[in-house]
């Protein structure tokens, strides 16, 4: 999963204070949204990474930067502006907290530099490998058929830990977290492409870029939701959009949204093959 860890960020309402003008005043001068809020109320200012498919891209091609197009119709915007920056440290600083934009269009909840809106998809890491392989029927990381294989796995994720208790790092094939995606390819379009020339024998990946990268490889693949893990860091994970902390109104009207278009969400989803789950684990599939 793309990373957007930063420092903390910048709390509106002490820029205001900085500035010695009322909230409602600076809103109003501004031409932004409801008193004591920063957002634009005509234009969908967007933080995102410049080459982070399958989530957002410059080409528009990301199912986040369509996500946002429907989002700006719905809320009466006449278009989408974005901010670029790259997935790295200083992303949240940069962007949101800065006052440049004023939405993530997805980001994990629970994350404090950030306020969540209400999830709009819940996914996992899953675990790929060919499905005519000796692999086969392996839903778990401490199945004894991974004991002599080696596994891709993105270093600081979740599953690393999972697999160290397994014993299954000694072996491992680490690529790394931090990656500038407008320079280098993605680690999961990598570790697909290591695995089908036999580099690695399965692959752990965050759910979304998994069901991208191997819907364009054109391999027979098998991509196991990894939700039967007993013990260890949790797999799955529900996504929100991103908003600065001071924005009560603005995270209302998202939820709004979300709460009227979840299925037109899905539909969007299913189409970037994101594997969704309901709060049963369950595969929603439409």
């Amino acid at each position: 999963m793309a990373s957007t860890s930063s420092p903390s960020l910048l709390k509106p309402v002490l820029l205001a204070c900085a500035l010695l003008l009322p909230l409602q005043a600076q809103a109003q001068t501004a031409g932004l949204g409801a008193a004591g809020e920063l957002v634009d109320p005509d234009v969908l200012r967007v933080c995102a990474d410049p080459s982070n498919m399958p989530f957002t891209d410059q080409s528009g091609e990301g199912f986040e930067d369509k996500l946002a197009k429907m989002v700006a119709t719905a809320t009466g915007r006449s278009s989408v502006a974005y901010t670029w920056f790259p997935s790295i440290t200083g992303f949240v600083r940069n962007t949101l907290g800065a006052n440049r934009c004023d939405i993530i269009m997805g980001y994990a909840q629970g994350d404090e530099l950030v306020q969540n809106t209400n999830a709009y998809y819940r996914s996992s890491y899953v675990m790929l490998y060919k499905k005519d392989g000796e692999l086969a029927g392996v839903e778990t990381l401490t199945d004894p058929k991974l004991a002599d294989k080696r596994i891709g796995v993105v270093e600081g994720t979740p599953p690393s830990a999972n697999m160290a208790a397994a014993k299954l790092m000694r072996k491992a094939k680490v690529y790394p977290l931090m990656v500038d995606t407008r320079v280098a390819p993605s680690m999961a379009e990598v570790m697909i492409r290591d695995m089908l020339d036999g580099v690695i024998d399965a692959a752990v990946v965050w759910g979304p870029m998994a069901g991208y990268y191997a819907s364009k490889s054109g391999a027979d693949l098998a991509m196991v939701p990894l939700i039967k893990e007993k013990g260890g860091q949790r797999m799955t994970y529900r996504i929100t959009m991103g908003v600065r902390p001071s924005d009560q109104e603005w995270k209302r009207t998202l939820n709004t949204y979300i709460r009227e278009h979840q299925g037109e969400i899905n539909k969007l989803l299913l189409e970037y093959h994101v594997p969704l789950l309901d709060e049963r684990d369950q595969a929603i599939t439409q």
